[in-house]
């Protein structure tokens, strides 16, 4: 059930009923629907329902203005109507840079898995930290029962990626599933059809992509591939399988198309993605792998570097299998693996600025997540972590690859070694003790473990500041030294520049709790133009300030601007609108004109992405002001503190004409 269920139950029955909705769309503040007779809504009992902040009519759409929770209130709408969701974020592609649009990908494809991923990790650590304190065998029936509760995602990850990757790209989502139960087939599996006999032939023989080829698909090669526990190859074909559906539901008439376009879709993605995505995922493994031995060759701290460094990108993509043949053959020709061991310093990296982390957030679910993480880590697996905390807040990400790095290097440097396969985490400490029992490796495994740990931790509890949690300044004006209110009583208090220091020790021991509630927040003004009053807007919900205070700017040409730093926590597919939270903890929103939601992003331009970090005075967005007023709609443009509610008063502070970067509102906390 819903959290927002019941109010959804209840806007659907006063708009008319299910039967009277054609569509519905939502933009950042209100649910807009498409009625077929906007006579039957109730409007009086929809303005006068909690949770609805009035209704208002335009544009051929019967809007009901929800606040900020929109979208959770719309996802619990869509199912009573029967509409299936609308993925905005796919059909219309994220803006920004390709480094931004991938982890917008990647977090929305593992964050729903994202919990039970970090409970499998610590049940398998767990399982092996039993065993080598010898609290039961690894042959034991309860070994291999917790053994599965751990392996379980992994070994069979294709299938929930399929699901989730399907959602993010607007595939259905059981052809999804479907695309990663087949991808972890048994009888495609590379070890499957190596162990059928003799190969039929070798491609790129003598090169460094010779593969084996033990079948074919109707005359094509089959390259052998495990699939299982891989990342990049399914969410590919779901990528690739998703336009095939929409290519299909262009063809297929309407009374087949229930089974003909999965069929079609399943019958052409999963061939193009073994036959082609899979084996392109191994040959960039390979080639990594092959460069990193040449650059070993020449010089082991720098290969141990560019190992460490880079692990944790190649973990992303599923590279990483690329060293796998190259560790188990250094095992079993010399005794020892030296090449892929320095990415031994990641895990310890990826581990210590989750902890970090878990000691500077102030967001509880983030603080929720890193413990687990951090032992899940420790224990070797840290695909949590990595998709659920340090990429979406890129800069701890940043920081763990290069600690891997310097990490990395020093056991290049030093030789690093480990001497048998199995174990992870802390558990590989075992295999790394030489053969004659000498522990001289044993101390730079440790040692290595150490120097990286510090460095992540002192580097993230350095540099990483989580959004909002940086100390508001108090202003230092001589207006606001000598006078202070009482936002309650208007009571004022007066110190004078002559006042000697007990004096002045005295009233400022009398007002404490009054200093902190004259805490003033500058929000500058995000274009040039005239400043309007809320109430002067042409549109009731902005203009009664039931969506928050604020002001209101006529702007002058096309181009939005910071109004403060902060990070970009709302950036809405049509680009009309953009959610910021600032350094401070205000929360804004720029809204681009009038119903412009309507222009589905025509004549708009982003220069930023959702996530972004922005400083005061960046270029968050253009629009064409001239085509837009050409189409019909106003431009008048509302800057609104969303959390009003969360500050003694939101001031007005401009009247007549103001310039970007000058001062609009006045937040007295």
């Amino acid at each position: 059930m819903g959290k927002y269920e019941n109010l959804a139950q209840e806007i659907v029955r006063q708009v008319g009923g299910k039967d009277n909705v054609i569509s519905l769309t939502h933009c950042i503040t209100r649910l807009r629907f498409k009625l077929k007779d906007e006579g039957m809504a109730h409007d009086d009992v929809l303005k006068n329902m909690d949770g609805v902040v009035t209704v208002m009519k335009s544009g051929g759409q019967y809007q009901v203005v929800i606040g900020n929770h929109v979208p959770d209130v719309y996802a619990d709408v869509l199912p009573i109507l029967g509409l299936e969701e609308r993925n905005a974020e796919t059909e219309d592609a994220p803006s920004g840079n390709l480094f931004n649009r991938f982890i917008d990908i990647i977090s929305g494809i593992f964050q729903p898995i994202l919990g039970i991923m970090a409970a499998c990790g610590m049940v398998k650590g767990l399982n092996a930290l039993f065993v080598a304190m010898g609290l039961y065998s690894d042959t034991c029936g309860g070994y291999l029962i917790l053994n599965a509760i751990g392996d379980g995602l992994f070994n069979f990850l294709p299938l929930f990626l399929g699901y989730t990757a399907a959602k993010k790209f607007n595939l259905k989502p059981m052809i999804g599933l479907v695309v990663g139960a087949i991808m972890c087939y048994p009888s495609i599996q590379g070890s499957t059809l190596s162990a059928g006999g003799e190969a039929l032939y070798t491609l790129f023989a003598g090169t460094m992509f010779e593969s084996a080829v033990y079948t074919d698909f109707f005359g094509i090669p089959l390259i052998a591939m495990d699939y299982t526990g891989t990342v990049i190859p399914v969410i590919f074909v779901v990528y690739f399988a998703s336009k095939c559906e929409k290519f299909f539901k262009k063809f297929i008439p309407d009374l087949v198309k229930f089974f003909f376009v999965p069929m079609l879709t399943l019958l052409v993605a999963i061939p193009v993605g073994l036959l082609v995505i899979g084996p392109v995922a191994s040959f960039a493994s390979t080639i990594i792998a092959e460069t990193v031995m040449t650059v070993r060759n020449f010089s082991p701290l720098l290969a141990g570097a560019i190992v460490g460094l880079t692990w944790q990108i190649l973990v992303i993509f599923g590279l990483h299998w690329g060293f796998i043949p190259v560790y188990i053959n250094n095992i079993m020709t010399n005794g020892y693996d030296n090449v892929m061991m320095p990415f031994f310093a990641c895990t310890f990296a990826t581990s210590a600025v989750v902890l970090a982390i878990f000691f500077k957030t102030k967001n509880k679910q983030i603080k929720e997540m890193a413990l687990p993480n951090f032992i899940s880590g420790i224990f070797g697996v840290t695909e949590p972590a990595i998709y659920g905390i340090l990429l979406p807040l890129k800069k701890p990400f940043v920081i763990s690859c290069i600690a891997g790095g310097i990490g990395g290097g020093f056991y290049g440097a030093f030789n690093f070694r480990k001497f048998m396969m199995g174990g992870m985490g802390i558990f590989e400490f075992p295999a790394m003790i030489e053969p004659d029992g000498s522990m001289g490796n044993l101390i730079v495994a440790v040692t290595g473990v150490i120097l990286t740990m510090i460095i992540a931790f002192v580097a993230t509890m350095i540099l990483y500041k989580e959004k909002g949690q940086e100390n508001i300044e108090i202003p230092q004006s001589s207006e606001e030294n000598n006078e202070s209110n009482d936002a309650h009583g208007g009571v004022k208090k007066s110190v004078q520049q002559g006042a000697d220091a007990d004096s002045v020790a005295a009233v400022g021991n009398k007002n404490e709790s009054q200093q902190k509630l004259t805490k003033r927040i500058q929000i500058a003004s995000p274009m040039n133009g005239k400043v309007l009053k809320l109430e002067e807007l042409h549109d009731d919900a902005f203009a009664s300030g039931a969506l928050g205070k604020g002001a209101a700017v006529l702007p002058e040409n096309g181009e939005v601007y910071a109004p403060a730093d902060g990070v970009i926590s709302t950036l809405f597919p049509t680009l009309h609108a953009i959610g910021m939270e600032t350094d401070e903890g205000v929360e804004l929103l720029i809204h681009i004109g009038l119903d412009t939601v309507q222009l589905e992003g025509r004549g708009f331009e982003a220069a930023v992405s959702q996530g972004d970090r922005v400083k005061k005075g960046q270029l968050l967005v253009k629009f064409d002001k001239t085509a837009i007023e050409a189409e019909g709609f106003l431009t008048e443009t509302p800057v609104i503190v969303v959390n009003t509610d969360d500050y003694l008063e939101v001031i007005e502070s401009a009247e007549g004409q103001v310039n970007t970067g000058g001062n609009l509102i006045t937040i007295v906390k």
